[in-house]
């Protein structure tokens, strides 16, 4: 309503534009100017209508292009009517696949779900090996390093071992020398052990002489010890008689 009312005060604006009053027709008497008034809203109004006219007839051209494009409109919107139908069979169809895709879906899910727990409780235990590794990282840094010592104390070592080596090598020439020199001593041992075995058995024979010997030794010392100790009683008999001899030869002469 109030869009026609503006309608109507902007084609009377337009027809008043139009219409400008000549400066002679203004009339002195107040018959005269109602008059005026009145031919001035009549012309106002016959512009009115003949812009509404031109209005009416440019929309009735318009109108026919419009109806001209609404038959072709038609036609086109039968034909997509037509491919809307078979877009429509075309939907019922993806629709029972999207609801077979979207059950299969919610048990991809459900499984997704499974498996992001699985994930999650993996990436935790990832985390756990991580801190780990850093651990054992640092720990290996660690023997790394310890092993470089070790290598450079290795070095050394087998510069000193290579040294070692050649004098054992040098002692091996000299032990070579040593042992044929200790193989010609014991081959000179075993000859003295057999002359020694000899000697051994020459000395025992000697030692039974010489324990017989000894043993008639001893007899005759034994025999001699009795002669000596019979001969030692005679004497001192002998001796007796021989001052009982003298003390008589004694008293003779004193008688």
């Amino acid at each position: 309503m109030k869009k026609k009312e503006a309608d109507a005060a902007l084609l009377r604006k337009k027809a008043e534009d139009q219409l400008t009053i000549n400066p002679k027709e203004k009339g002195e008497n107040q018959s005269e100017i109602d008059a005026l008034k009145l031919n001035h809203e009549l012309k106002v109004y016959q512009i009115e209508l003949q812009m509404q006219n031109d209005e009416l007839a440019n929309q009735n051209v318009e109108k026919d292009k419009r109806a001209a494009e609404l038959v072709i409109a038609n036609t086109e919107l039968l034909f997509q009517n037509n491919e809307k139908d078979k877009r429509a069979e075309e939907l019922v169809i993806a629709n029972a696949e999207l609801l077979f895709q979207n059950e299969e879906k919610e048990k991809r899910a459900a499984e997704l779900v499974i498996a992001n727990k699985e994930l999650l409780y993996q990436n935790e235990e990832k985390e756990k090996r991580a801190a780990e590794l850093v651990i054992a990282n640092k720990e290996l840094l660690f023997q790394n390093e310890e092993k470089e010592k070790r290598a450079a104390e290795l070095v050394i070592a087998n510069k000193e071992l290579l040294f070692q080596n050649e004098e054992k090598e040098k002692r091996a020439a000299e032990l070579v020398i040593a042992n044929k020199e200790l193989l010609f001593q014991n081959e000179e041992k075993e000859k003295r052990a057999a002359e020694l075995v000899i000697a051994n058995k020459e000395l025992l024979y000697q030692n039974e002489e010489k324990e017989k010997r000894a043993a008639e030794l001893l007899k005759k010392t034994t025999e001699l010890e009795q002669l000596n100790s019979f001969f030692t009683n005679r004497e001192i008999k002998m001796m007796k008689l021989q001052d009982e001899i003298n003390d008589l030869l004694k008293m003779k002469d004193v008688v």
